[in-house]
């Protein structure tokens, strides 16, 4: 078994018609959640979220990629040490 990992995956939405399949995503991923804090920017007309995460690597990676792979969203991860 895998060791959990917390991380933080920052999450950009430039496509306001991509958030249904994002929040698809993450709620599939939902019991790795701790939190999210979404930030509406209305100016550039984005959104930016940041969901912290504690789950094994390999989960953390494929959100961040699937998201990645939606157009209009693009995400990162940063991870702790332990």
């Amino acid at each position: 078994m895998a060791e959990n990992r917390v991380a933080i995956l920052g999450i950009i939405v430039e496509d306001r018609d991509a958030a249904a399949r994002m929040n698809g995503l993450l709620h599939e991923y939902g019991e790795y959640i701790i939190g999210r804090m979404g930030i509406p920017y209305r100016e550039k007309q984005m959104n930016i979220i940041s969901v912290v995460l504690d789950a094994p690597q390999g989960v953390i990676s494929a959100l961040s990629g699937k998201l990645g792979m939606i157009p209009g969203v693009s995400s990162k991860c940063t991870y702790g040490n332990r």
